[in-house]
């Protein structure tokens, strides 16, 4: 059945990657992204002749993940246009690359306000949505930073994305007497397809990081970049990730599954999660709150 879908940070990346292949595989997508009057501009005319040229239902709407004001106005858009959100996929984020010394503690809070904190903001817009309907299915674009290994130079980015990833699991947990399912995507090191990587700040914040660079941590980042070129393979793709999710949508109510690894280096995230989450499991059934681990059908 066609659903109604609306991803974050889908200007690029995983995003667009993912907006592309649910709209090919008949879904409504909402493909949300800032500034889409001004440096998106380009490619909201691209995803507009995608949608025109393939015969699919791509549509892309102004959302801000920074400003709650802009998460309400985008999704009552959706439920005004049509009439239901079906499944909300958290995947906006940002990352930093350098010595963790050298960032500020603003840069830090920076990178989670947009990795951590803009899923709290679209939340609270589109899941009073999902309660009434008493369904819905969220997708989480983690990081097998959070379980697997983890590389120097990203301190601020691994630290986001494994809060954001311990939300996600107590959401879920906390959503599924509603009928609301959860599946946390996790994806492993990809060179290529993401355009995450930059420096954030002022100017003054990033000639401080590169003093760093080229003061005491001489060398080392480059010594991580040639790391991850020799790990990486050269022909992993991050199609894969959007190829997934799409998976995970089509799959029948109940059986969706909790996690889904996507990791060419192969990082060890798997095992690390499947301990961790059957730690958890553990612990709900101790307390006898064991039927959270599973949507209830309504």
């Amino acid at each position: 059945m066609s659903k109604i879908i609306l991803i974050t940070g889908a200007s690029s990346g995983f995003g667009r990657l993912t907006a592309e292949a649910l709209a090919r595989a008949g879904h409504t997508v909402y493909a949300s992204m800032r500034n889409t009057a001004g440096r998106n501009a380009a490619v909201v005319e691209q995803m507009s002749a995608f949608s025109k040229e393939n015969g699919v239902d791509l549509r892309t709407v102004e959302l801000d993940v920074q400003s709650q004001d802009s998460a309400d106005a985008a999704v009552a858009r959706i439920i005004a246009e049509s009439g239901r959100i079906d499944v909300l996929m958290h995947n906006a984020g940002h990352m930093v690359f350098g010595p963790a010394e050298a960032f500020t503690p603003e840069q830090y809070a920076q990178l989670y306000d947009v990795n951590v904190l803009s899923t709290q903001r679209v939340n609270r817009a589109v899941l009073p949505h999902l309660r009434r309907q008493r369904d819905g299915l969220l997708i989480w674009v983690s990081s097998s930073s959070s379980a697997g290994g983890t590389p120097p130079y990203l301190a601020p980015y691994f630290g986001a994305k494994a809060a954001m990833d311990a939300i996600a699991v107590q959401y879920a947990r906390e959503l599924s007497r509603w009928g609301i399912e959860t599946s946390i995507i996790v994806p492993g090191a990809f060179t290529s397809g993401t355009n995450h990587f930059a420096h954030t700040g002022t100017p003054a914040d990033a000639a401080r990081a590169a003093e760093y660079e080229a003061g005491p941590y001489a060398g080392f980042g480059e010594q991580v970049q040639k790391v991850f070129a020799e790990i990486v393979p050269a022909d992993a793709d991050a199609g894969l990730v959007a190829e997934a999710i799409v998976k995970v949508v089509d799959t029948p109510f109940g059986k969706r599954p909790f996690r889904v690894h996507i990791d060419p280096t192969q990082d060890g995230a798997d095992v690390g999660f499947t301990v961790l989450d059957r730690v958890r499991a553990e612990m709900l059934h101790r307390v006898g709150l064991s039927d959270l681990l599973k949507p209830r059908t309504n």
